[in-house]
């Protein structure tokens, strides 16, 4: 056991922090033996780790109490090590703070220091660090205060931008857990696929279509018009190939997952695609999304006629739905998070209170509240600060 030399004999606020092998009854036990003293407890907070506990509480001593020595029995009993410190009576209070995600397939030391360093340029402080998942890929939560957290939060997004990790960064309060709708790209989002390339492959046109559909989506030509253009080489197109390419259609790993936990954690969800009803439709159906939005190809006699009805959802379009779907819930824009990867995302996820970039282009990166580049859309789960106990566990249930 660990102890100051001295002990003040009428020392009333410490802080004492028990450690050692964990088994039960430990918190139980001490808990007990602080009643019994009529102690006050102004904090508790506990970590497990690969079964090493680590209990550290605020009390204060009731005069002519010797619970420090109580304390130190306590501890050798139990073999546990207990150190005290005296704090101030005040307890310190702080603001919200930051919320920082880090998530890869590993998550080094030198990652953290980064992070660590960040904070401490701008006289900020770590006050918690949970781990949320080990696998699919790894994934841990900060949680950080600081007198600034504007400044802060852009100087952790542009020092995360330089690591080999995704860094996530969200402002800490209830809006974070109270987030209601999500709003998710579907063409290299949702599905690995580019819908309009399946179809242009049907078409014969592939080469064609693939060359416009790379500069759009890079934000180096005007979506609309590129959707005109690509459309205009379907023409002719069979209805009959449209089952065929929901057929080729592959979900993105984790997708089943990812949707089903926001279901089941009392999420609306959308999607939204500058691609076709055809498939949207059918991934809606399948997954139980709640709204689908894409754009209807013009068909006459079962043929394509290379035309799109009605307005073309576009950049501008995407975030008008995300605004329509959210008025219809009767959710806040600033509890709705986007998702998506290319240049005519951007609007929507600037519009919604998170915007995540997912395997996104580079521009889209740098405009986005979080960036992930892991292969699996369950990550995302993560930014959310869902644990992977609590999604294996949901699953189990389900299954059983």
């Amino acid at each position: 056991m660990n102890g100051p030399a001295t002990v003040t004999p009428n020392l009333e606020t410490i802080l004492v922090r028990v450690t050692g092998p964990d088994r039960p009854g430990i918190t139980a036990g001490l808990m007990q033996l602080l009643a019994t003293a009529d102690a006050g407890m102004h904090d508790v907070e506990q970590i497990l780790i690969r079964g090493q506990l680590a209990l550290s509480l605020v009390i204060t001593v009731p005069a002519g109490q010797d619970l420090v020595k109580e304390l130190l029995l306590f501890g050798w009993e139990q073999k546990m090590d207990v150190d005290f410190e005296v704090v101030s009576e005040t307890p310190t209070t702080r603001g919200l703070g930051l919320v920082v995600t880090l998530l890869g397939t590993s998550v080094t030391p030198a990652e953290f220091g980064s992070i660590a360093s960040e904070v401490a340029k701008h006289g900020g402080n770590i006050d918690r660090i949970v781990r949320l998942a080990k696998e699919p890929v790894m994934a841990y939560e900060l949680v950080v205060s600081a007198a600034e957290l504007g400044p802060l939060q852009e100087s952790l997004l542009a020092t995360g931008a330089a690591l080999e990790c995704d860094v996530a960064v969200n402002r800490e309060g209830l809006s974070r857990r109270a987030k209601h709708l999500i709003v998710i790209d579907v063409d290299s989002t949702l599905i690995q696929d580019e819908v309009i390339e399946l179809a242009a492959e049907e078409a014969g046109c592939l080469d064609e279509v693939a060359a416009i559909t790379a500069r759009a989506m890079a934000g180096e030509l005007d979506f609309t018009e590129s959707l005109v253009e690509r459309v205009k080489l379907l023409a002719g197109l069979d209805t009959n190939s449209f089952e065929r390419i929901r057929q080729r259609v592959n979900l993105t790993p984790g997708a089943r997952t990812f949707i089903g936990t926001l279901q089941r954690m009392g999420y609306k969800t959308a999607i939204v695609s500058g691609g076709f009803t055809f498939v949207t439709d059918s991934l809606a159906a399948d997954l139980g999304i709640n709204h689908a939005y894409a754009n209807t190809l013009e068909v006459i006699d079962g043929k394509v006629t290379g035309r799109v009805i009605g307005r073309i959802i576009d950049r501008k379009g995407k975030a008008e739905v995300l605004e329509r779907v959210a008025a219809e819930e009767g959710i806040p824009l600033d509890q709705v998070v986007a998702v998506g990867d290319g240049a005519n995302d951007l609007d929507m996820l600037k519009t919604a209170g998170l915007g995540v970039a997912f395997n996104a282009k580079a521009v889209v990166q740098e405009a986005a509240d979080a960036a992930v580049n892991v292969p699996y859309l369950d990550a995302l789960l993560f930014v959310l600060g869902v644990r992977r106990e609590d999604i294996e566990a949901e699953l189990s249930r389900i299954e059983n």
